[in-house]
């Protein structure tokens, strides 16, 4: 059976970077790599990646770029403005090119339309692929751990973790098994239509956060619950302008409403690998996480 045609787009990111490196690694296919800027890929096109240029405000680049490919993996812009109207286009010209399968990395619960300024336009990418033709895979990822290394050196540094979450928890997920999912199942010959949470093992609360991080640090750090108005607060005393501190407490008021609290074996069953534990995750990052 010939090797299939593997497509990803926005492969300068770090998510699409990594999904093409592991890729590769598995000698999965013929792999290409899409990309507004292929002078940034030089390094992966040396290696054997077919590195090509597409952008998705020029539907012809894109249609240029998809000839061949079997499957596609679409990663989320970061175009928030315009997401759906991008994404729901590359949809249609994906169909049009010849492309057999699309899979999209979309949000948890983006039907709740939850947290606000993200769900709608992932959930409106969903929506073109249950209506087209084609075989499509949703990867819903739940909200990331590594950005906990942004935002835990201040708990770190004040031993309190505050959070308008509640008493409510999320299923957070690492980057790194995001793409090992995004990987197995783009390079997979499954052509049913489903949708997949991909989470990490566990639901974890912002208390449970606070003792994983307490024994990795080996210090006392305390959750405390504050209002969502506490939390904007915060946000923009910090620098944040107000727009960006509304959008970021959305993600907390989303949590606390528990809509978040999904958990899936979905990272071990693709890939034959667990997720790695949020406490695994902290100790393996225990370095970065007090330097900072």
């Amino acid at each position: 059976m010939a090797q299939q045609t593997l497509a990803v787009s926005g492969a300068s990111g770090q998510l699409g970077r990594r999904v093409i490196e592991l890729l590769l690694q598995a000698n999965a296919g013929h792999t290409v790599a899409l990309t507004r800027s292929p002078e940034k890929l030089a390094d992966l096109a040396a290696k054997g990646v077919d590195v090509r240029r597409a952008d998705f405000d020029d539907t012809e680049s894109l249609t240029k770029a998809l000839v061949g490919v079997d499957r596609f993996l679409i990663i989320s812009t970061d175009s928030l403005d315009r997401r759906a109207e991008h994404q729901v286009s590359a949809v249609e010209t994906a169909a049009k090119a010849g492309v057999k399968h699309i899979l999209y990395t979309s949000v948890i619960r983006a039907d709740l339309g939850l947290p606000p300024a993200i769900a709608p336009s992932h959930y409106a990418t969903e929506q073109a692929l249950i209506q087209s033709q084609l075989g499509w895979t949703v990867l819903r990822n739940s909200l990331y751990t590594d950005m906990f290394l942004q935002s835990l050196p201040y708990a770190i540094a004040t031993g309190q973790l505050m959070a308008a979450t509640a008493q409510a928890g999320v299923g957070y997920v690492t980057r790194e098994d995001c793409a090992r999912a995004a990987a197995a199942a783009l390079a997979s010959t499954d052509v049913s239509r489903k949708t997949l949470e991909i989470t990490g093992p566990a639901i974890i609360t912002g208390a449970d956060l606070a003792k994983a991080l307490s024994e990795v640090v080996d210090k006392p750090i305390e959750f405390v619950p504050i209002t969502l108005e506490q939390k904007k607060a915060g946000l923009v005393a910090s620098g944040l302008p107000e727009f960006v501190a509304e959008m970021v407490a959305s993600f907390d008021d989303a949590v606390a409403q528990g809509v978040l609290a999904v958990q899936s074996n979905a990272v071990a069953e693709l890939t034959g690998k667990p997720a790695q534990s949020v406490k695994d995750f902290l100790s393996a990052n225990r370095a970065v996480l007090i330097a900072s």
